[in-house]
């Protein structure tokens, strides 16, 4: 019994010394502050200002061929939507060559006989002509377009005391979204992004930089074992990760209005679980690769990249080949995306939160077993 309490003591002892080490590492080479803090500051606010799906003030051309009350009320509708920056051109010929040379990204054409066919009762027809060299845009700004118009035509018929010839009324609601603002989708996402890339850098940069000053080969001569080296250097830089995170939900929550209805404390476990993900990725990236420069480059291709692009995070992963699909549930940023999204714009949502949550560790079970396989006390 003395002896399993004495090896239990100095298993204590030289984890805890491990652990001081690593701090105290951390605390001179301020590279790890850095990577932990400052790294997911730039980029939630690189991404959180520079990037929306939101299209605003798009540039739209105007030509009316015969101005009367009628247009003049209608392009005073465009010209007071926060959608739209209009210009008026005179003739359709002069708005084409602005649509052709990037000028403007539409055009609303109201011919000479759009007035008399509206106080008619006729069909008064608009053209419409969108740029649709990027397809998605094009599809936004003919919704709003039409919103305008439809907007615009209700309110004549309400002035006028007459009801519009429509047979059907649209009663729409959103869920989760109902602002239907981009940030509220893409910070959540962009969170699992942002500790992808942190979570794998802490550990591939900083154990490739033992190997390179030599440090690691005065490790190896210790008596302390391997895996006492591998918790001794996650602890700490779990920490870290855990405080980046931390960092980027109070700045999602206070900075840029982002809801949380889910429990915090769902949120802290779950993202508990992808930082040991995202750690073991780095920690096994590190194992491989001895140099900085290279494991730099791998955490960047093999973790960032597949998050950024095959999460969800901004694509649509029902919409991408199935052969694709079937790619990305390797991707465990994936699985983290989904429960972001879920416990800021909808609440906990078990099944999906609890189903992801396996998955996830599922994959860091794997990325243990693949470290304690590759990882030796040996300088080779």
């Amino acid at each position: 019994m003395s002896c399993q309490v004495s090896g239990f003591h100095a298993t204590h002892m030289r984890l805890r010394g491990m652990i001081r080490k690593e701090w105290l590492q951390i605390l001179r080479d301020p590279s790890s502050l850095a990577i932990a803090f400052i790294l997911p500051l730039v980029l939630l606010l690189l991404f959180g200002y520079g990037v929306s799906l939101d299209a605003r003030h798009i540039p739209l051309a105007l030509v009316v061929e015969q101005p009367d009350a009628q247009t003049a009320s209608l392009t005073g509708a465009f010209e007071r939507s926060d959608y739209f920056t209009p210009t008026r051109f005179s003739n359709i010929q002069a708005a084409q060559l602005a649509l052709k040379t990037h000028q403007v990204d539409g055009i609303v054409w109201l011919r000479n006989n759009f007035g008399c066919c509206l106080l008619a009762g006729d069909n008064a027809a608009i053209g419409v002509i969108v740029n649709g060299v990027n397809a998605n845009q094009a599809r936004i700004t003919e919704g709003y377009i039409q919103g305008v118009w439809q907007t615009w035509l209700q309110n004549q018929s309400n002035a006028e005391g007459r009801d519009l010839p429509i047979p059907v009324t649209l009663e729409h609601r959103i869920w989760f979204n109902p602002a239907m603002r981009s940030q509220d989708f893409l910070i959540p996402g962009l969170i699992a992004v942002i500790m992808t890339l942190t979570g794998a850098l802490l550990t591939a940069m900083v154990v490739a930089r033992e190997w390179e000053r030599g440090t690691m080969e005065a490790l190896m001569v210790t008596p302390i074992r391997i895996w006492e080296i591998l918790i001794g250097k996650l602890i700490p830089y779990f920490v870290l990760g855990m405080g980046g995170m931390l960092l980027t939900v109070a700045m999602a929550r206070w900075q840029f209005d982002v809801p949380l209805r889910g429990s915090f404390w769902t949120l802290l476990g779950s993202s508990a679980l992808f930082m040991l993900v995202a750690l073991g990725m780095g920690l096994l990236i590190s194992i491989l690769a001895k140099s900085q420069f290279v494991a730099g480059q791998v955490a960047i291709i093999v973790t960032f990249l597949p998050a950024f692009l095959l999460s969800g995070f901004i694509f649509d992963i029902s919409s991408m080949p199935t052969a694709v699909q079937a790619i990305t549930h390797l991707v465990p940023a994936r699985y983290f995306v989904a429960i972001l999204q879920t416990l800021f714009l909808a609440g906990d949502i078990w099944p999906l939160v609890l189903a992801n949550s396996s998955a996830l560790l599922l994959i860091s079970l794997i990325f243990l077993v693949l470290i304690k396989y590759k990882a030796r006390k040996r300088l080779d």
